[in-house]
């Protein structure tokens, strides 16, 4: 743009064009010629327009010196060269490509990926690490991929996704199957539960918590939990089953001792883990402090607590699946159930936990205080139970022991 071509516009115009185009933070300054004819000449960055256009003086290089003496300095003046193109620069502009919104359906052998917008049709990919790796690279950054947890074969898929950056959505399967009945979804096949999920995460994504990996520790003491419920589960039923059998007596009370043996090798080895890490060992003393609470259930309580940030105490007992689900509609009020949401193990834990702290001289009070008021046993542990939860959250929060005579103050 020369002056020429700018002329004819007004001198905020000319100014408002001249800042766009030579993308300066400031106003050009025009200033105005003295003498004969008068007008206007433009400067930009303390450099007037027409001396843009001048050739440039011969380059000298910086070690080449003056011959003579300068007689404003009385000394010798190194000359600097000055860059040919110093008035020439190419601004070069990137376009970063928008996060993609992708379903996952996950199987055992290979995994459906399908994209909320339909940027790529659906595709499959194996289930490995090194196929995922490849597939994922082609994804921009800070991408939204919905799963469904299945057991463990959705975890290398969310473990690579979030290694590369992109926000890892693991979902509830009960959750989806509803809102596949909601929006009226009549078939279900692999590509139309990716495309189920990545419509899911594109309208819920904001009420959705992204999904965070468990250090190994954690992991190991997870896996160790579930396994001794799966064993406790398999005592039972074998214990009620051959109950009236007479003649396997013998047999069933040496399969019962081998599991004993085997759930309290689990128990040391769960006191083991804890012990190797110095905060979770103290927070896992800290919450045994409670009356109730033992190595078993401090060992499920901290390693929840300290993966999962929780705002508070009522959000703790939601995400354990204690909070009462209201029923009501117009003048109706319906009774009060629990969500049963979130980890179903660690809310038999505290179930069990308030079931020991009920036959206490501290819980025992609160037991019959709530038993005299008409409610049921169940409930009244339930009471106990999200109690409990609620001051392992704030003694794992403020880092402070069990006080008993608080509790006896409410």
């Amino acid at each position: 743009m020369t002056k020429q071509s700018i002329g004819y516009y007004p001198i905020k115009q000319r100014t408002r064009l001249l800042r766009s185009a030579c993308m300066v933070l400031f106003d050009p300054f025009w200033e105005t010629k003295k003498g004969r004819g008068g007008g206007t000449s433009l400067r930009i960055c303390g450099v007037l327009l027409t001396d843009i256009a001048r050739p440039l003086p011969p380059t000298l290089t910086v070690d080449e010196e003056s011959s003579s003496v300068d007689c404003r300095f009385k000394c010798k003046l190194t000359a600097v060269c000055i860059h040919p193109d110093i008035f020439n620069f190419t601004v070069e502009i990137k376009f970063m490509p928008a996060p993609l919104i992708i379903g996952a359906d996950v199987a055992k052998n290979e995994i459906v990926f399908a994209c909320s917008a339909d940027t790529f049709t659906p595709c499959s990919v194996t289930n490995d690490t090194r196929a995922l790796t490849t597939w994922l690279r082609t994804l921009p950054k800070e991408s939204r991929i919905g799963m469904e947890a299945t057991s463990s074969y959705h975890e290398c898929l969310a473990r690579l996704a979030h290694r590369f950056g992109h926000i890892v959505f693991v979902l509830n399967p009960k959750d989806t199957r509803y809102y596949a009945k909601g929006i009226g979804q009549r078939g279900k096949t692999d590509r139309v539960d990716a495309k189920l999920l990545a419509r899911f995460v594109a309208h819920e994504q904001s009420h959705l918590r992204p999904w965070q990996p468990p250090t190994p520790l954690q992991k190991q003491i997870d896996g160790l939990i579930k396994r001794r419920a799966k064993l406790t589960a398999l005592k039972t039923t074998l214990t009620l089953s051959m109950k009236g059998v007479r003649s396997l007596t013998n047999d069933v009370k040496t399969l019962t001792d081998q599991l004993n043996a085997l759930l309290l090798k689990i128990d040391r080895q769960l006191v083991q883990l804890i012990s190797t890490h110095s905060s979770t060992h103290q927070t896992c003393q800290r919450l045994q402090t409670i009356v109730g609470v033992g190595q078993l259930v401090g060992a499920g309580l901290t390693n929840t607590l300290e993966r999962v940030p929780f705002k508070n105490a009522d959000a703790f007992v939601a995400f354990i699946g204690y909070d009462p689900r209201p029923c009501d509609s117009g003048q109706k009020r319906g009774r009060r159930r629990l969500s049963k949401r979130g980890p179903s193990e660690l809310r038999r834990l505290l179930f069990n936990a308030a079931m020991s702290a009920a036959k206490t001289k501290l819980w025992r009070p609160i037991y019959d205080h709530y038993r005299s008021k008409g409610w049921a046993t169940t409930a009244v542990l339930v009471i106990i139970a999200r109690k409990i939860a609620r001051i392992a959250w704030s003694l794992h929060h403020y880092q402070t022991t069990f006080d008993p005579l608080r509790l006896q103050k409410t």
